[in-house]
C-alpha cells in the first residue's frame, strides 16, 4: 500500500513539474484549449437550463428540440456584446463572402467598449498587486480590502483639499496625482500590516489579509454612514467629487467613465513592477525570499524586512485601483465595493503571477464582466446561470496556470545547485 502511495506522489510531483516548465507557447495554447472547453460545457450547461424553464418560444432549435436559451447568442453577447459588436453579420468566409469584418457604423469607442477598459484598468492594478506577493512567496488575499482602503481615503482626502486648490486645468494637474497618490499610501500602509504580523508576530498572512477585507469594508460603512454621508442619500455613500478631482477621459465620452490616461497607468504600473522584479537588487529579494526563503536568509537578504515591503508595494497597487474606482468610475465613494482585489487573484494566476502577463489576462477577465451585463440585460437568461458561466471560464482557464504555480513552488522545495531561478 505504501509502495502505490509512494508511486502516486512521484507521479503527481513529475506533473507538477512538467507543468511548471511549459512554455510561454504551450500556456497559451493550453489557456486557449481550456477557453474552448468552457464554452463547450457552458453551452451544454445553457441548453439542459434551457430544457428544465418554461418559455412560450424556443430561443433555439437544434436536431428538432426547442430550447429556451440559445448558448449561441448567449456567447456571441459575452464576447462581441463586451466590445460593442464589431464583426460584419455579412462577413463568412467559410461560406465564401468576405464582406468588411467589422460592422459598418462601429467605433472602438463605444460605451461596451468603455466598460471592459475600465473593469479591465482596475483588474490590472489588482492583478498586478496579487502577483507581487506571490512572487514573493506571500499569499495576499487581501487585496480586496486595500483596494476599499485606498478608495475611502482617495475620496476623502480629494473632499478636504478639493477647495484648497485653484478650479479648471491646474486643479485637476494637482488633484488626479495627489488623490492617486493618497489611496496609494492608504493601500500600501493597510498592507504592511499583514506584513508586519507575518514578519515579526509569526502571525500566518492568509487569515489576517482575509480577516482584514472585513475589518476594511465595516469600518468604510461606519465611517461614512456616521460621518460622510451625502444627505438625502438612499445609500451609504460620500458627495461626489469635484470635477477637477476625477480622471479626465481621452477621446471617450465623459459619461462613459472610462480614461484612456488611466488605463495607460496601469499598464505603465504592469511595466514598472515588471522591471522592479527582474531587474532591480529588491526584485532580486523579494523573487528568492519568495523562492527559496531559507536561501536567501543565508545570503544575506533581510526576510523580514522583504516580507513587509512585499505586502506593502502590493498593498499600495491594490490602494492605487481603489483610487482608480473612486476618481474615474463613481465620482465618490460607495459601500459595496465590487470584488476586483478577489478577481485579481484569478488574474495573477491566469498570469503565472508575471506582470506582463497580467497585462494580457486583465482584458479577458474584463471582457467577461462586461459581456456578463449585456447578457443580463440583452437576453432572457437568469443572472444566477451568468455567473455560473462566468465561474466555469474563470475555473477551466485558470485552472492550468494553478498547478503550474504549485509545480513551481514544488521545484523550488528541491535544491538548486545554481541558487537562481526559472522566470515565469
Amino acid at each position: 500500500m505504501s509502495d502505490v502511495l509512494s508511486r502516486a506522489k512521484e507521479r503527481l510531483r513529475a506533473v507538477l513539474e512538467r507543468s511548471a516548465r511549459l512554455s510561454a507557447v504551450e500556456r497559451i495554447l493550453i489557456s486557449t484549449a481550456a477557453l474552448v472547453l468552457a464554452v463547450l460545457v457552458g453551452a451544454v450547461l445553457i441548453l439542459v437550463s434551457g430544457r428544465m424553464t418554461t418559455c412560450t418560444t424556443a430561443a433555439a432549435t437544434y436536431f428538432g428540440v426547442g430550447f429556451c436559451y440559445d448558448p449561441v447568442t448567449v456567447f456571441d453577447r459575452l464576447f462581441f456584446g463586451a466590445l460593442g459588436d464589431p464583426m460584419n453579420p455579412l462577413f463568412r468566409p467559410f461560406q465564401g463572402e468576405f464582406a468588411p469584418p467589422f460592422r459598418k457604423g462601429w467605433s472602438p469607442f463605444n460605451a461596451a467598449m468603455a466598460v471592459t477598459l475600465r473593469e479591465t484598468t482596475v483588474l490590472v492594478l489588482t492583478g498586478l498587486s496579487v502577483a507581487l506577493a506571490f512572487r514573493s512567496g506571500v499569499f495576499n488575499i487581501g487585496t480586496q480590502g486595500q483596494l476599499v482602503a485606498g478608495a475611502l481615503a482617495s475620496a476623502l482626502g480629494l473632499l478636504v483639499l478639493a477647495p484648497l486648490v485653484p478650479g479648471g486645468v491646474m486643479g485637476t494637474v494637482l488633484l488626479v496625482p495627489t488623490g492617486l497618490g493618497i489611496g496609494a499610501v492608504a493601500g500600501g500602509l493597510y498592507g504592511a500590516i499583514p506584513g508586519v504580523l507575518k514578519a515579526y508576530a509569526d502571525a500566518n498572512e492568509v487569515i489576517t489579509t482575509i480577516m482584514l477585507n472585513f475589518v476594511a469594508a465595516q469600518f468604510a460603512l461606519y465611517l461614512v454612514s456616521n460621518h460622510f454621508q451625502r444627505p438625502d442619500s438612499q445609500v451609504v455613500e460620500t458627495v461626489p467629487l469635484p470635477d477637477g478631482a476625477t480622471i479626465p477621459s481621452v477621446v471617450f465620452d465623459p459619461r462613459m467613465k472610462f480614461s484612456l490616461f488611466a488605463l495607460a497607468i496601469a499598464i505603465g504600473f504592469g511595466g514598472v513592477i515588471y522591471y522592479l522584479l527582474r531587474y532591480t537588487t529588491l526584485g532580486y529579494d523579494l523573487r528568492t525570499s519568495g523562492l527559496q526563503p531559507t536561501g536567501a536568509e543565508y545570503g544575506g537578504v533581510k526576510t523580514k524586512r522583504t516580507i513587509v515591503a512585499s505586502l506593502t508595494l502590493s498593498g499600495a497597487l491594490g490602494g492605487l485601483g481603489g483610487a482608480m474606482y473612486v476618481m474615474m468610475i463613481l465620482g465618490n465613494f460607495q459601500t459595496g465595493v465590487p470584488s476586483y482585489g478577489f478577481d485579481g487573484i484569478t488574474v495573477a494566476i491566469l498570469a503565472g503571477n508575471n506582470p506582463l502577463g497580467v497585462l494580457f489576462a486583465a482584458p479577458l477577465f474584463g471582457i467577461i464582466k462586461s459581456g456578463a451585463i449585456v447578457i443580463d440585460t440583452s437576453t432572457s437568461m437568469p443572472p444566477q446561470l451568468v455567473d455560473v458561466l462566468r465561474g466555469l471560464i474563470v475555473l477551466f482557464v485558470a485552472m492550468p496556470e494553478f498547478f503550474r504555480m504549485i509545480g513551481r513552488r514544488t521545484i523550488a522545495e528541491k535544491p538548486n545547485p545554481d541558487g537562481g531561478e526559472e522566470d515565469a
